[in-house]
């Protein structure tokens, strides 16, 4: 069974597992059929919010999912798209500029044939952009129904507290959501963004919880890379960079956890991030809609304070901490 969680302080619900749409494979009309499929599983299992951007596949993943989505009542869905990425050769292309974000909106509900997204996110931070100027323009896009919430994705404590600063001085729409990176093996949000979220009210709904499909089982120490897997097509290779031989000792011990509970490491990795209580979604990728079930499986898994325990001792995660004086 599906559980639901606030985003944060407020009142929308999201499914504690979501799908995202980041590495879909859309190339044929197979390969649009078993995506398809993969949403429809989801829907069947409770699921309600789909991640997406504007950049993913050139916006054809947008358009996919508009398509998708189509099928059904608007109400019982929550969709989310980003903006910051290049999308043209222009010197506006791209960024987090009043311009660029209105432009790039309006492409967003084009593709997804919506009239509002329910999550805005701004991907990256624009160091070339007033941090005023970006926070003004989504408020205003909330006052004008085009977003309902907003956030950011993968922004650091200082610039999501520069973020905050400029919301409540200028006195616009709060900022409800972040969507930074978080799994077993990358844990930094857990020295200081979960507390500023905390303190804020703000959902965290991570991106990448499988460690880019290390925490599936897939990857195995002294076995060769699978066929067909992210690690032999990936072009910016981040899966490849996490095949160290730390990370698959870890693997390899956290597989007899996930064997002792008898579930797969997925769930194991998926049920770990959600024992958070600032977590609103784990936002999971699937290729294929019995990859989607087994992952919403992780919603119906509560682990106990000594499994939790055993994990910490694997993970071995020692945060950041400078001592003065």
């Amino acid at each position: 069974m599906m559980n639901y969680r606030n985003l944060g302080k407020w009142g929308l619900k999201v499914s504690e597992v979501a799908l995202g749409s980041w590495v879909t494979n859309l190339a044929g009309t197979d390969a649009q059929a078993l995506a398809k499929q993969t949403v429809d599983a989801a829907f069947d299992c409770g699921v309600n919010f789909f991640d997406c951007a504007d950049a993913y596949s050139g916006g054809e993943a947008e358009r996919f999912l508009g398509r998708a989505l189509g099928e059904h009542s608007r109400n019982e869905y929550v969709v989310s798209t980003k903006v910051f990425f290049p999308m043209g050769r222009g010197a506006n292309d791209w960024g987090l500029s009043r311009k660029h974000i209105i432009e790039q909106l309006d492409r967003s509900l084009k593709n997804l044939k919506l009239d509002y997204v329910d999550l805005y996110f701004c991907h990256r931070f624009d160091p070339t952009t007033p941090v005023e100027e970006t926070m003004q323009v989504l408020s205003d896009l909330v006052q004008q129904g085009k977003i309902l919430y907003y956030g950011v994705s993968e922004w650091s404590p200082v610039q999501i507290t520069k973020a905050l600063s400029a919301i409540e001085r200028l006195h616009l729409r709060p900022m409800s959501v972040i969507q930074p990176q978080y799994h077993m093996l990358d844990r930094y949000i857990e020295d200081e963004i979960m507390q500023i979220c905390s303190e804020n009210g703000i959902g965290i709904t991570p991106f990448s919880p499988l460690a880019q499909g290390l925490l599936t089982g897939k990857y195995r120490k002294g076995c060769p890379i699978p066929d067909g897997s992210r690690a032999t097509w990936q072009a910016d290779k981040q899966i490849n960079r996490l095949l160290t031989e730390e990370n698959l000792d870890k693997v390899e011990q956290l597989l007899q956890i996930a064997n002792e509970l008898d579930v797969p490491l997925s769930v194991l990795a998926l049920s770990w991030i959600l024992r958070k209580k600032e977590i609103s979604s784990v936002i999971t990728g699937a290729s294929k809609p019995e990859q989607l079930r087994s992952n919403v499986r992780a919603s119906d898994v509560k682990l106990g304070a000594d499994v939790v325990d055993k994990i910490d001792k694997i993970l071995d995660y020692h945060p950041f901490v400078r001592r003065i004086g």
